[in-house]
């Protein structure tokens, strides 16, 4: 595939950075160590089979999705910018 001045694969290097960077930043915010026996937001009971499956859990599932939907958890993003006539 033809890309300009890129050099052959350059558009699967940018997809697997994209998927990397993604990756990294998931697990840099995974929290450690031991989990909370109730949530630090609204103080309700944290069952023990949430705090089994998620290691150093420290929000209640009420308070866990109010907060993911704050920060705006990114489905991902076009690291060329908004428009994809770049690739073309």
């Amino acid at each position: 595939m033809a890309t300009g001045w890129a050099g052959d694969g350059a558009v699967q290097d940018q997809i697997d950075a994209t998927v990397k960077d993604g990756i990294k930043r998931a697990r840099s915010q995974l929290k450690r160590g031991p989990g909370l026996t109730h949530c630090e937001e609204c103080d309700a009971p944290i069952p023990e089979a949430r705090r089994e499956a998620v290691p150093g859990v420290r929000l209640c599932i009420t308070c866990q999705e109010a907060e993911d939907r704050e920060q705006g958890i990114a489905a991902g993003y076009n690291r060329r910018g908004s428009k994809d006539s770049q690739l073309r």
